[in-house]
């Protein structure tokens, strides 16, 4: 089992970032706060190249092997905390946290916000009834340390068509159609020429 990759950050998008150790590259699925956060750091004078730690979770079945990242333990607990839920698998758990702050994930599941929940598309009431009944009890029992808030950098993109093209392109690794991910994104670009990739990102999980 993996317990942290800890190496230089190589590659980095809003679904994926790569971390190379030891000589190998290692794929590791993100959510947008990690990406969010990770950026962060990097606006404040780190580069590829730098040192990078995640807290792994691996999902190994016959048909694939995943790993899936976070900045802190709180984070990656909450994560397979919710993936302990009936229909609730890594993707699906990696969207509620891209949509959400981990702090908030707890606070709306704790408070029953079902509301919350079923305003990211894709994921439907009986889902976020489940996930709150489920975990209702257990949640507030994650520390989620100091880090558990999103330091987000909501700072104007270069240029629109970079941010279309990220955005649009983490939306569909994150399971949601080109077509319909475009045109979300030109809708919110429309609105926010200056949002950044983040801002947009987070927006469109709404939307689509």
């Amino acid at each position: 089992m993996i317990e942290y990759i800890y190496g230089e950050l190589s590659e980095l998008s809003p679904t994926l970032a790569v971390i190379e150790a030891g000589g190998v590259g290692y794929a590791i699925n993100i959510a947008l706060t990690t990406f969010t956060q990770l950026t962060g750091k990097e606006r404040n004078g780190a580069t590829a190249g730098q040192p990078c730690k995640l807290y792994c979770t691996e999902i190994i079945r016959e048909d694939t092997h995943e790993l899936y990242g976070f900045p802190t333990k709180g984070e990656r607990a909450l994560f397979e905390m919710m993936m302990t839920v009936s229909g609730i698998g890594g993707n699906t758990a990696r969207l509620i946290m891209s949509a959400y702050a981990a702090a908030d994930i707890r606070q709306i599941i704790a408070t029953g916000n079902v509301k919350a929940l079923s305003s990211i598309k894709g994921f439907g009431p009986k889902t976020a009834q489940r996930l709150i009944v489920d975990l209702k009890d257990k949640v507030l029992k994650i520390d989620l340390g100091t880090d558990a808030a999103t330091n987000l950098f909501d700072e104007p993109a270069a240029a629109d068509s970079e941010v279309k093209t990220e955005a649009v392109s983490a939306l569909t690794m994150l399971g949601f159609a080109a077509a319909a991910s475009s045109k979300a994104v030109d809708k919110i670009l429309t609105q926010n020429p200056a949002a950044s990739v983040e801002a947009v990102i987070r927006q469109a999980l709404k939307l689509l």
